[in-house]
């Protein structure tokens, strides 16, 4: 059959309109809309058959909802109004009835059921066109910042608000402060503890509070920029984390805070980094505060880092200059052999690592103190390279001295892959904000 003998044959299905006539051909012809296409189709048709041409005032396959794509643009646009985006995507929740429709016009035509374009694809093309044109901006089918969901039945748009994402490094300047927020073990959280006559009283374990820690990293930064994007909640990603007791200096460790519904994205974020840095007041700061995508929180997680340690080391008896510089000669660039910590076994699987020291220098303050400065690779535990863990950590400083040791304060200088790469155009957002 020809696309004549088609084309009449879902014009006599019953009363079809424009819109819906084009699209069951928009994968036989191009550059028209499904409404341009089904008003030629239907001239066509008519001036084949030497027939009075009729427009269809009604639709029994959309029942309408083609002639209101202007109407559920402006309801989507009103949906959105005080979300700030740049991008956004539009989906459609069609009732049954319409899908059905959309099947049976084909079916009762003769033609295959996935001929043309969907009832559905053509809405989202044509209200997501208009919401651009009144908005200024752009789709994105990947990751919108915004998708504007059409419910025909209901008559109204879902707005959802993807989250937006801030990048940067931090430097943890006090001890005792944890990477997140870390909650009492004893009451999860609660404050609570169940009392000695059935009720409830302040859980004795964390004075209340709910937590081990009064402030964290996260606490420090994240309100300050959950409050900048005016979102529901924020959440911190760290490229891995540093013991509650370690500073992290140096250059810090690579981090992203993900703001979920925020209603503002474009933020100076030369302006909230020095915001955060206030509202920390002297306990973290951070530095290079950029705006990113959603492809960051992926690689500040799974950075393969390797990092740089400052430790305060103490003998437990008097140890000589060069056995302690030959234990350092011993443990450059070695190949260590790590089972799980005796203080993480709890939380971690129990298992065998195998990590390198790159570099180790060090020196003795006296002869029970000394400073030891090494680089090493992600997931060494620096602490258990001193001590040994009970022989759990194979070679170490201990063993190789003959003495008894511990890590009486660590810093951790510089957190860095051999190609971090962040700013990279997937990770990061230009903004006019940050020019």
């Amino acid at each position: 059959m020809s696309i004549l003998d088609d084309a009449r044959a879902v014009i006599d299905s019953g009363p079809v309109c424009d819109c819906c006539l084009g699209r069951v051909f928009a994968d036989r012809s191009f550059g028209l809309t499904n409404d341009a296409r089904g008003r030629a189709l239907r001239t066509t048709v008519a001036l084949d058959a030497d027939e009075p041409f009729e427009e269809s005032d009604e639709c029994w396959v959309c029942e309408g909802e083609c002639n209101r794509f202007d109407a559920w643009a402006e309801r989507a646009v009103d949906a959105l109004e005080g979300v700030e985006f740049e991008t956004y995507q539009v989906g459609t929740r069609v009732p049954p009835l319409i899908e059905e429709n959309d099947r049976l016009l084909r079916e009762d035509s003769g033609l295959p059921t996935d001929a043309g374009e969907s009832f559905k694809s053509e809405l989202n093309r044509e209200v997501g066109k208009r919401v651009g044109e009144r908005t200024g901006t752009e789709v994105d089918f990947e990751r919108p910042d915004v998708l504007a969901l059409v419910n025909l039945d209901r008559g109204d748009v879902d707005v959802q608000v993807n989250p937006a994402f801030v990048y940067g490094r931090y430097r943890k300047l006090d001890r005792g402060i944890p990477q997140t927020e870390w909650p009492c073990r004893e009451c999860g959280g609660s404050g609570k503890q169940l009392a000695a006559d059935g009720g409830e009283e302040s859980c004795d374990y964390c004075g209340g509070s709910g937590y081990l820690y009064a402030e964290s990293v996260e606490e420090l930064t994240a309100p300050v920029v959950k409050e900048a994007m005016d979102g529901a909640e924020a959440v911190f990603h760290g490229a891995g984390r540093e013991d509650v007791d370690a500073r992290m200096m140096g250059t810090g460790r690579p981090f992203v805070i993900e703001v979920k519904h925020p209603q503002q994205r474009a933020v100076d974020t030369t302006k909230l980094e020095a915001d955060v840095n206030e509202f920390a007041e002297g306990t973290v700061e951070i530095e290079g505060l950029r705006r990113a995508t959603h492809e960051m929180v992926e690689r500040v997680k799974e950075l393969d880092a390797h990092k740089t340690y400052s430790m305060s080391v103490e003998f437990a008896t008097p140890v000589e200059e060069e056995v302690f510089d030959e234990a350092l000669d011993a443990l450059d660039g070695a190949r260590i052999e790590q089972h799980t910590p005796q203080r993480v076994d709890h939380r971690r699987a129990s298992r065998t690592r195998e990590r390198d020291v790159y570099e180790i220098e060090g020196e003795l303050d006296d002869a029970r103190h000394a400073t030891v400065e090494l680089r090493g690779a992600g997931g060494l535990y620096v602490k258990e390279l001193m001590s040994g863990d009970e022989g759990r950590t194979e070679p170490s400083l201990a063993g190789l001295v003959g003495v008894d040791c511990e890590v009486t304060a660590l810093d951790v200088l510089a957190v860095a892959g051999e190609d971090e790469r962040f700013d990279h155009p997937d990770y990061l957002v230009e903004s006019e904000a940050d020019e």
